[in-house]
């Protein structure tokens, strides 16, 4: 793979190149689409160097959360919400998704359409992902099967190429549209909601949503739950059992002397919930209901999807978090987290990979750890951890 920053050598890439057009002309792209989108196209270096900078995986979780969960944020999603009431709620009755979420996905997503028109964000989608086809090995099929899509989606003339200048945009890893759905995504959940014959997520709001919607819906959405909640929690609570994938009812964890915010009541005691520590016992606390698994689908970054249900809320009208992060910890570089992997990999603990992400896998082997020294089990790396792990024999 090439250095972060560095393009693929042009032999290669024009080999590589090559071969992209001999796959898709396969995978029904007309050869004359295939030549005009690829037939000159230079590799991108600033995508590779992106691989490498995925901010849900790399910034302390607060900074991540609040960059997206802004005042000005909030206040333009309220403004959309009332802009769109009546096609949001059309969505909400035909697919089940609240208004409040789908918003939040579209805030976070593209600031409500806003960095579509960025010309420092946006990038050409066939250019992004050809570049990671071919200069990210470790998942070049799936970039090889994203572009064969986004040339299919070009090909069908699909999307309003007349209204993008630069041809078809998106993201550094080319997600498009409102809500920065893949190319096989679109595909297969794109619908045209707003009745013009066209799956547009690009220039259709209503359409975006839907689409999202659809998606959600598929993906295991319960109409009429929420994500979860922020939760308090007792003194000398047993870390360990914020283990993000151990179901309780509401009603147990109540008797565990976990409580809603805000001496809020319980909905459904029967219903279930799982526990999570983002930031460690020191930070906020969250029962997360099985709608969350759902956000996780769009995004599997647990900062990605915090964030957008706590935009949600806001949206919906709610105060902020009740306890604030642990922002006097000092964040571990990417050379330390990859650090704090190696040790606990060496020491037993799978970790799922050393690849600098933080991710459930690495939390699960921190929970061992912790729990193997007597320390609070809850999964949160920060520099005295590694300290320790460190000056460990």
């Amino acid at each position: 793979m090439a250095a972060p920053g560095d393009s693929p050598p042009a032999v290669s890439f024009e080999s590589c190149r090559g071969d992209l057009m001999a796959w898709a002309t396969t995978h029904d792209v007309p050869h004359s689409v295939a030549q005009a989108q690829l037939g000159d196209l230079q590799p991108d270096a600033e995508v590779l160097a992106a691989t490498q900078n995925q901010g849900e995986f790399i910034r302390p979780i607060w900074d991540y959360i609040e960059a997206s969960v802004t005042p000005a944020r909030i206040e333009t999603g309220q403004r959309k919400l009332a802009e769109l009431a009546t096609p949001l709620a059309a969505i909400e009755a035909q697919y089940g998704v609240d208004r409040y979420t789908l918003v939040a996905f579209w805030g976070v997503e593209s600031s409500y359409g806003a960095v579509l028109d960025n010309s420092a964000v946006v990038r050409p989608v066939v250019r992004a992902l050809a570049t990671l086809s071919c200069g990210d090995p470790s998942r070049s099929s799936y970039w090889r099967d994203e572009l064969t899509a986004a040339l299919q989606i070009i090909a069908r003339g699909e999307a309003p190429l007349d209204r993008m200048p630069g041809g078809l945009t998106g993201s550094w890893a080319g997600a498009m549209g409102h809500t920065q759905f893949m190319p096989s995504v679109y595909q297969r959940y794109a619908v045209d909601f707003d009745g013009d014959g066209k799956r547009d997520i690009w220039t259709s709001a209503p359409d975006a949503l839907a689409s999202t919607a659809n998606y959600l819906r598929d993906h295991g959405w319960r109409s009429g739950e929420g994500w979860g909640y922020e939760v308090v929690l007792p003194d000398g609570f047993e870390a360990a059992l914020a283990d993000e994938t151990t179901p309780r009812s509401l009603a147990a964890w109540r008797d565990l002397g976990v409580r809603l915010t805000r001496d809020r009541p319980i909905p459904d005691e029967a219903a279930t919930a799982t526990l999570i520590l983002p930031a460690g016992i020191r930070g906020p606390a969250f029962l997360l209901r099985p709608n969350f698994s759902a956000i996780l689908r769009y995004n599997t970054a647990l900062a990605y999807a915090l964030t957008v249900a706590l935009l949600s809320d806001r949206l919906r009208g709610d105060p902020g978090l009740s306890r604030d992060w642990p922002r006097g910890d000092r964040p571990l570089t990417g050379d330390e987290r990859r650090d704090l992997q190696t040790r606990l990999s060496e020491r037993g603990y799978a970790t799922g990979g050393v690849d600098g992400k933080i991710g459930p896998k690495t939390r699960a082997a921190l929970r061992a750890y912790q729990g193997s020294q007597g320390l609070p089990a809850d999964g949160y790396a920060d520099a005295a951890l590694l300290d320790r792990i460190r000056a460990a024999p």
